[in-house]
């Protein structure tokens, strides 16, 4: 099942010995990373890359991947841990099976799925067991005290938690540390509340620490379960700090209290349990009018809510994410409605009428596979947008004419293979994060991006037509290119 340390085990065991070879390689969150349209592609070249450092791979396509997975690793005598899978197809994209690497290579998988591993015909299935109860106390201490037994005159009541936990490691983290430095007092309350609902207790324990969280904390919380999970935490970073709240702060909280936790490749990342927990906190706003919650994420709730236009005023945050060989149109009045939206995703999503119907609040545009071939003069004239994503879109040209967007930080235009130059960056002073890479007929970047100041970063990777630079860009300070 979920959280009971499948993943802490896993790094434990790379730990250990990731010494003992010259090859190595964690796949972390493989479930989450293979939902995207393009999720095993990217774990092909994570492998590939993490094994032939400092070389780094492409494959362009997953087939093709799992041809050059083994050509280049057959011979490889390689530590390879692939965590949290749960179709067969992930490890087949990773061309895993017993003869994948060279001889002495070792090989573990981590799943909630036995018959998944009888499949694949593993040497050895190896069951994650309860922990033991000093183990628990152990653990749940170092979350409540910092230390790895009670304080004085909490031992009973640490003892009665931690059986309460049942001997999950996710819930006795979560727990111990929203109970970090609290009263007994407040410990007291805490165990006659869960003892009272004792139905769902581990959703009942993760959402004791959510409820601790203060009001713009629970927010955070919300919107990174519901829409930011696996999303770079930079970027999340400066989209939520557009929507007022205090994200430096927020984040850090959660990560104290073992709420969220960030990658080595420094993507948010939630247990699945935690992100349920959220995702249900915003559906018990409204069990059976899906139109009168906070957040929409949902496909089915997305769909008929968008299909029937009944969305309402409550609504702050929707995504839709498609897939590439979906064909769904909805009409922009379906937005009319949705005054607060702020956060909006509309992957692979056709729509048709009057763009101005799309809230004036939106901060974060994730629109990937936009169809026209330019931004149009009625649209985008969104002032408070924070963040334009528009991957595999099929422009030419960005917009007709320069938009005033003051507030945007990034702009990622990454494979739009039509377009041929970039915006005047004049009427966007404070972009920071540029990213066009594999903009195949991308030959000009406007003189203007000079001006950028703040501009940090800067990916061209195989942007092939292009030649050069505006000679005034070489002047900026701070900026960060991929790809020059």
């Amino acid at each position: 099942m979920g959280g009971s340390g499948k993943t802490s085990i896993a790094k434990a065991l790379f730990n250990k010995f990731y010494h003992s070879f010259e090859d190595k390689s964690f796949l972390g969150s493989v479930r989450e990373t293979a939902k995207d349209s393009k999720g095993k592609i990217t774990l092909q070249e994570r492998l590939l890359s993490d094994i032939l450092k400092p070389t780094k791979v492409e494959v362009g396509d997953a087939n093709r991947g799992i041809v050059v997975i083994k050509e280049r690793l057959g011979s490889k005598k390689a530590l390879v841990i692939v965590d949290d899978v749960d179709d067969v197809d992930q490890l087949t994209a990773l061309a895993i099976r017993h003869d994948s690497f060279g001889p002495g290579s070792r090989i573990v998988i981590t799943t909630r799925d036995r018959h998944l591993l009888e499949l694949l015909k593993v040497d050895t299935i190896h069951l994650t067991q309860e922990m033991k109860d000093e183990e628990a106390l152990e653990l749940f201490s170092w979350h409540a005290f910092q230390n790895p037994c009670p304080d004085s005159g909490f031992l009973e009541l640490t003892r009665r938690l931690v059986a309460y936990c049942g001997g999950l490691p996710l819930a006795l983290e979560v727990l111990g540390s929203a109970l970090f430095k609290g009263s007994i007092r407040h410990w007291k309350s805490t165990l006659k509340k869960l003892e009272k609902f004792p139905d769902d207790k581990i959703h009942k324990i993760l959402k004791i620490s959510f409820d601790a969280l203060s009001e713009d904390q629970k927010e955070i919380f919300l919107h990174i379960s519901c829409f930011f999970v696996g999303m770079d935490n930079k970027y999340v970073t400066q989209i939520l700090h557009g929507c007022g709240h205090f994200p430096d702060a927020g984040i850090g909280v959660l990560l104290q209290r073992c709420l969220v936790t960030v990658s080595e490749r420094n993507k948010l990342m939630m247990h699945d349990l935690l992100r349920d927990m959220g995702r249900e906190v915003v559906r018990a706003e409204s069990p059976k009018e899906p139109e009168k919650r906070s957040r929409l994420w949902h496909q089915e709730d997305v769909i008929d809510v968008l299909t029937e236009e009944s969305g309402t005023i409550r609504i702050e945050g929707l995504a839709l994410n498609l897939q590439r060989s979906d064909t769904k149109r909805f009409r922009t009045v379906a937005f009319r409605k949705m005054k607060r939206l702020k956060l909006l995703q509309l992957n692979y999503v056709q729509l048709d009428g009057d763009y101005d119907y799309l809230s004036k609040q939106l901060r974060w545009l994730c629109w990937r596979g936009f169809s026209l071939s330019t931004i149009g003069n009625e649209f985008l004239n969104e002032q408070n947008l924070v963040s334009i994503d528009l991957r595999y879109s099929k422009l030419e040209q960005v917009w007709e004419q320069p938009k005033l967007l003051e507030k945007l930080k990034i702009l990622n235009l990454s494979h739009s293979h039509y377009l041929t130059h970039t915006p005047d960056f004049s009427n966007l002073p404070n972009l920071k994060y540029l990213i066009l890479k594999d903009c195949k007929s991308l030959s000009e970047i406007h003189k203007s991006i000079g001006h950028l100041r703040g501009l940090v970063l800067l990916n061209l990777k195989d942007c092939i037509m292009l030649r050069d630079l505006p000679k005034c860009f070489y002047k900026l300070k701070s900026v960060g290119t991929l790809g020059t």
